[in-house]
């Protein structure tokens, strides 16, 4: 599925937020679970992470790996659990206009 750049770029960041929301999570797993979703670089994710954290919306803290050095972990602030919720309903609001602006400007058959 070939997604406009642009689409992606404006739902990432929510994409992110529900999912550190739903348990912590360090960089390289959410670029693993965002791309069972919508295909984005892994390149993209860390400038925004570091963005979540700089304004608030996340913490960040290391635990220990199996399998190398120590993760940071991202995990959602209150502040970030509140803006995840009016990104979420902006963005439902914004799936149901376009949605009837389609319905209506589709001709029937």
């Amino acid at each position: 599925m070939n997604v406009n750049i642009q689409f992606k770029k404006g739902v990432l960041e929510l994409c992110v937020l529900v999912l550190i929301n739903r348990q912590d999570r360090y960089g390289y797993e959410l670029a693993q679970a965002v791309s069972q979703h919508i295909e984005v670089a892994e390149g993209a994710l860390y400038p925004l992470l570091r963005r979540l954290v700089n304004d608030g919306y996340c913490t960040t803290y290391l635990q220990e790996s199996s399998e190398g050095p120590p993760r940071k972990y991202y995990k959602l602030s209150e502040t970030g659990r509140d803006y995840m919720k009016t990104l979420t309903n902006e963005w439902n609001s914004f799936v149901r206009s376009v949605a009837n602006l389609i319905e209506e400007g589709t001709p029937n058959e």
